[in-house]
């Protein structure tokens, strides 16, 4: 183990770190519409079954490597299989994955950023219907100076984080607005259950509906669960790196899971009362956030400080997960190529907000320019969801599994993980000195997860590919796919 790798200064800040990764746009969007969609607390209760078998198992495996080798996702592979090994290319493939992600999601925090500033400006108490709220993004996205604008101040803000190093920049940027985070949306979810008819939208995310879950259920509570710890792409890995012998990942792991988790449901909350209190209802993609959500507000008492709240919130989540991201890449060449971290930040930001360039403008000005897959035509911003979302986290994700399983052996993984202290007596590392807990841990790790893995990387690229209606395409679907951007 590397003695001069910077570490993080203690396991809080680790934790709330790892939790900022795993909470982004996914969490405030995403679980909130897809439960509903999918029989509310039914899906609910799918979803933390597949947390359970698939998230938990892969999350741990994925920050050991990261700890035990105390490198990057390419260098964590060379450093057990050998740097000869083809395994490094699974790395390399989580590398990619964050290079690709960011380049889209860079552009949806700007979007997230600039809601903000138009929310302090008091804009959405203009917003009376929701066909005003549609126009006003469209308009917004349409304008190549707002949007390119917005994403180049995001970006820098990500940058600036990443420069100062681990623990006076991710650690000390997670543990000031991961705590603010949580206190936002408690805050929004208290306010929206004081409100009249917010029993409507409690009912309509937490009550059963077994009518609404089928085989297709099952497939996105397992896809979310996975998708929304930030699992495949590196990023848990690399923060793993930072982690010392003495740090307790089955622990870790635990609180990670329970925050994420604890984050989409408040975020459900917080939304679907303030929908519902308006007299709204549950609409598909962006314009949840973007348009139904900006129309309700307007309706409500306190508008003014709901909107403002709300979207300093989805920045916020941005962000955390924005610098976990970019910080993968960085981790590459600082560790591989040993560059300085000045360095390795500036040049892959320049590459990284390059590369952002063509999907921003894939809402105005390149709009016309797609690429046709199976008859669907792709902005360059659609190719990079895609590419990432639905192939690139499935596939590193059934690699981790695999290498853990088959490659470094089960056996070890369980016994690296056994070490580490943790102050919780109830869910630290011990719970797998049980022959019980090892047999259900290697069952878990070398067969459940990478046959489910590979069922959902089939679901993922078959649901990208298929086309829908295009006079079945609400107004804000065309404008913004941010339903798929949102799923990585």
């Amino acid at each position: 183990m590397s003695n001069n790798r910077e570490q993080w200064s203690s396991r809080t800040g680790f934790i709330l770190a790892a939790a900022g990764s795993a909470v982004g746009l996914g969490n405030i969007w995403k679980f909130p519409y897809i439960a509903g969609e999918n029989g509310g607390a039914a899906f609910l209760f799918i979803y933390l079954i597949c947390i359970v078998l698939v998230g938990l198992p892969i999350l741990s495996v994925e920050i050991l490597l990261g700890r035990e080798t105390q490198k990057n996702p390419v260098g964590a592979f060379k450093s057990i299989a050998g740097e000869s090994s083809i395994w490094k290319y699974a790395g390399a493939l989580g590398v990619l994955a964050s290079f690709t992600i960011l380049s889209f999601y860079s552009v949806v925090g700007g979007w997230s950023l600039g809601y903000t500033i138009e929310a302090f400006k008091g804009t959405f108490s203009t917003f009376e219907t929701l066909e005003f709220s549609q126009a006003f993004f469209k308009e917004s996205v349409s304008n190549v100076k707002w949007i390119i604008g917005y994403h180049t101040i995001f970006f820098v803000m990500v940058i600036g984080i990443i420069l100062l190093g681990i623990k006076d920049g991710l650690e000390k940027a997670s543990k000031l607005l991961m705590p603010t985070l949580l206190l936002i949306l408690i805050i929004l979810a208290v306010q929206g259950l004081m409100l009249d008819g917010s029993s409507k939208g409690i009912e309509f995310l937490f009550s059963p509906d077994w009518s609404a879950v089928g085989g297709e259920t099952f497939l996105k509570a397992l896809g979310h669960a996975f998708f929304t710890l930030s699992l495949g792409m590196g990023a848990m890995m690399t923060y793993g790196s930072y982690l010392s012998d003495k740090d307790d990942i089955i622990n870790a792991s635990y609180i990670i899971v329970f925050l994420d988790t604890l984050i989409a449901i408040l975020a459900g909350i917080a939304i679907f009362t303030v929908v519902f209190a308006a007299g709204g209802t549950p609409d598909k993609g962006s314009g949840l956030i973007f348009s139904v959500l900006t129309t309700s507000l307007a309706k409500l008492p306190g508008a003014y400080f709901f909107g403002i709240s709300f979207f300093v919130l989805l920045t916020i989540a941005a962000i955390t997960s924005a610098i976990s991201i970019l910080e993968v890449s960085v981790s590459y060449l600082f560790d591989e190529l040993k560059f300085s971290r000045k360095k390795a930040t500036a040049i892959m930001g320049v590459l990284v907000y390059l590369a952002a360039i063509p999907c921003a403008l894939s809402f105005n000005l390149l709009a016309d320019t797609t690429l046709s897959i199976q008859g669907k035509a792709f902005t360059f911003f659609g190719i990079a969801d895609f590419l990432a979302s639905n192939i690139l986290l499935p596939l590193g994700g059934f690699f981790i599994a695999v290498f853990a399983g088959y490659v470094w052996g089960i056996d070890e993984v369980i016994k690296k993980l056994l070490k580490g202290n943790s102050p919780s007596v109830y869910f630290s590392n011990s719970i797998l000195k049980l022959s019980s807990s090892k047999s259900i841990f290697r069952f878990l790790v070398k067969f459940l997860s990478p046959v489910l893995i590979v069922f959902v990387l089939f679901y993922a690229v078959s649901e990208g590919l298929e086309k829908p209606p295009e006079e079945e395409i609400p107004v804000e679907q065309e404008v913004s796919p941010a339903e798929e951007v949102l799923d990585a």
